[in-house]
């Protein structure tokens, strides 16, 4: 099929005259396909890259191609190796590779704000870190955060808090006095110029960004020689690909009088680069380039989209799903099968009162979940207790487990607002009642409690909790109180410690005294974290 494409393709641009090539959608629809399949072919194990990665992993989501669901999913199991191998930091000064991924990502159904437990978002949240690339970063952060309509998550280690109107902001200051962008320098870019017009197409009932754009574009069509080219300066095909993209993101047709220029447009001009049955190139005079090849498939994709009165590449509510491939599981390989893994819904969430916390990780990430509230609003109070109700709760948020909502205590009603909870743990075997008829909802979990429950929701959650008596004994030999856990409670103590769920840098294992909020959170933070559900 690619060859017979390659045959058609290369007899009708014989049939023209390149430097004015009129191309008719059904010839674009044939390069977007020989195109796709070349990309396709050629990057077929897209890494986390501006080239060989995103860009293609993007346009051919986007494209609508018939790609099989394994090239997504081993994509996005490269990313998540990625960002778990550098612990969420891909690059200290340069924001758009957070901006990059965001993309792809969405493009394909999977969600940025939770890969490997990261939230690949929240660097978008501090404005001066996002800005160092200069007008770049603000423009690329912009585009990430709108593709998925994202909330900017409130960054703790920000200098300044970003908002949206920051970057617009931002973008519009930097306006040359020629109407365009530039990454430095008094004089417009094309290239620049046209990606922040992608930037602030979604914000054209802003009159000062209405009046931005205008200007720019212009800017850009004094740019156009006789022929609709840009020859200012070394003429190259991603400069067409980007005001490609970012007419179809402003809905301009190409055929715009203001871009036509003696019957030529911004895409006659761009195909002129195309080789059949392999890509784009750069220069005229040059090769096939594959970066080139990528940014001139996206502009085919968005052009496409725009004739069919698609969302454009950068909205995707329309986004791809992908349904993750079998040896893409979740969780560890024993877990009970109704336990699943709880995503994020409260990105930025937190606490006036766990600020510098040892456990406000853990209680961030909790109650980005929903798993875990505040006594308000803005307060935890990390150092008050837990009721027995309000730990069933919790355990069975963070498990994901389905609701058992059969009668079991004569003290848990169905008035109670804990009902579904405390009968959904008792089912799966998390907690006990004080009687056969009674839970005490209202009683204090005291440590050597929670450590026996959150040994059983562990469990659950595929962990290896038995542990031998002689272990038991030389694991709990270190604390000095040791003798003074109950004998029922000595094996899950012996389980957490070893696990890392309780801390053992302390000397005592205080097994009667209540434990706190703070500590219940990472118990079962560092539980979820280990079973991989987190």
């Amino acid at each position: 099929m690619k060859r017979v494409i390659s045959f058609i393709l290369a007899s009708l641009i014989l049939m023209c005259n390149l430097s004015a090539f009129a191309a008719d959608q059904n010839t674009v629809d044939l390069i977007m396909s020989d195109t796709a399949d070349y990309i396709y072919q050629t990057v077929n194990n897209p890494q986390v890259a501006s080239i060989g990665g995103e860009w293609a992993v993007l346009g051919l989501a986007r494209s609508g191609a018939d790609i099989p669901e394994e090239y997504y999913n081993n994509y996005y199991k490269t990313v998540c190796k990625y960002v778990a191998d550098r612990k969420g930091v891909l690059h200290n000064k340069k924001y758009t590779e957070y901006s990059r991924i965001i993309l792809a990502l969405t493009a394909i159904g999977k969600n940025p704000a939770d890969v490997e437990g990261y939230n690949l978002l929240m660097p978008l949240g501090d404005y001066e870190k996002t800005i160092w690339q200069g007008v770049n970063g603000a423009i690329w952060a912009l585009i990430a955060l709108d593709c998925g309509e994202y909330e900017i998550p409130q960054n703790s280690e920000a200098e300044t808090q970003a908002t949206r109107d920051m970057y617009i902001n931002y973008i519009l200051d930097n306006q040359t006095s020629d109407g365009g962008w530039t990454l430095s320098g008094d004089n417009a870019d094309v290239d620049v110029t046209a990606m922040a017009l992608q930037a602030l197409s979604k914000y054209q009932n802003n009159e000062a960004v209405k009046s931005a754009t205008e200007k720019a574009l212009m800017c850009i069509s004094y740019f156009q020689n006789e022929s609709g080219g840009f020859s200012s300066y070394e003429e190259n095909s991603e400069s067409y690909a980007q005001m490609i993209i970012a007419l179809c993101e402003l809905g301009i047709s190409i055929d715009d009088s203001r871009f036509l220029k003696n019957g030529n447009t911004i895409l006659d001009n761009m195909l002129k680069f195309y080789e059949s049955g392999k890509g784009f190139k750069h220069t005229l005079d040059g090769t096939v380039n594959q970066m080139a090849t990528e940014q001139c498939f996206n502009a085919l994709v968005a052009l496409k989209r725009f004739n069919e009165n698609k969302n454009s590449p950068y909205s995707m509510s329309d986004a791809i799903s992908i349904s993750e491939s079998e040896n893409q599981s979740v969780g560890l390989p024993d877990k009970n099968s109704d336990v699943r893994k709880m995503s994020i819904v409260n990105l930025g969430k937190t606490f006036e009162d766990i600020k510098g916390h040892t456990s406000q990780t853990a209680i961030e990430e909790l109650a980005a979940r929903n798993i875990i509230n505040g006594k308000t609003d803005s307060s935890f109070e990390p150092q008050s207790t837990m009721t027995r109700a309000e730990f069933a709760t919790i355990v069975v948020r963070g498990l994901g487990l389905p609701v058992k909502s059969s009668s079991i205590f004569n003290d848990v009603t169905a008035n109670d607002w804990f009902y579904d909870y405390v009968n959904t743990a008792f089912s799966y075997g998390i907690i006990k009642g004080v009687s056969d008829i009674e839970f005490n909802p209202n009683g204090t979990i005291t440590r050597e409690e929670s450590a026996v429950m959150v040994a059983r929701a562990a469990k659950l959650c595929g962990m290896d909790t038995n542990i031998e008596a002689f272990e038991v004994r030389n694991i709990l030999a270190g604390f000095l109180d040791y003798v003074k856990a109950s004998d029922w409670a000595v094996s899950s103590l012996a389980f957490c410690y070893n696990n890392k769920i309780l801390p053992d840098d302390a000397m005592e294992i205080y097994p009667k005294e209540f434990v706190t909020r703070a500590e219940i959170a990472q118990m079962l933070y560092n539980t979820l974290l280990f079973s991989k559900l987190i």
